[in-house]
């Protein structure tokens, strides 16, 4: 008896002790979505996708890498040391294979055969654009492209994430002029 006596004050003293929360307010980001801040994510994002690549290469310390000024990493590892260099609206045929960071493999020119594009003309990522130029037919290559010189916020849509790191190892079989641009 004496415990159902003692219950109802127990309960009116836990309710009445319990702090009121109250909500904070909705920030609507559109309200504060500015140049400035998307210009800061996109720094923030760039320097975190920069510091995992480092650390990728870190573990990979025969890769000899170069970087530019885009943050394009790349490596020639085989010189042919006669083939043509690549140079715009040239038509560039390639071995590829096209890999993530963790190692996952993407795509390979095994599965499809080699591929081919003109250089800083066909609608391919603009860091194989850039990389192919740094290359002689017959030479292979590494390249690192950081998202926004590979497939960027969206990826491919199938099998490269959105805002993927990708690595291409790649051979440049040959170079051919284009004769429609020469003409």
């Amino acid at each position: 008896m004496k415990f159902l006596k003692s219950t109802p004050l127990f309960l009116i003293l836990l309710f009445s002790c319990a702090e009121e929360v109250q909500e904070e307010p909705e920030i609507d980001l559109l309200d504060h979505w500015n140049q400035e801040v998307s210009s800061d994510m996109n720094a923030t994002f760039a320097q975190e996708e920069n510091a995992e690549i480092d650390a990728f290469l870190e573990r990979r310390p025969d890769w000899n890498m170069t970087e530019t000024g885009t943050g394009l990493r790349y490596m020639v590892y085989y010189n042919s040391e006669s083939g043509d260099s690549a140079k715009v609206d040239d038509i560039a045929h390639v071995r590829f294979e096209i890999s993530l960071l963790d190692g996952t493999i993407c795509y390979t020119s095994e599965e499809n055969g080699s591929e081919s594009f003109m250089v800083e003309k066909t609608d391919v990522e603009s860091g194989l654009h850039e990389g192919i130029k740094f290359m002689k037919a017959g030479d292979k290559a590494k390249f690192i492209l950081p998202s926004h010189m590979a497939h960027g916020l969206i990826g491919d849509t199938d099998k490269i994430p959105p805002l993927s790191t990708v690595i291409y190892d790649i051979e440049l079989i040959k170079v051919e002029k284009n004769e429609s641009e020469n003409s």
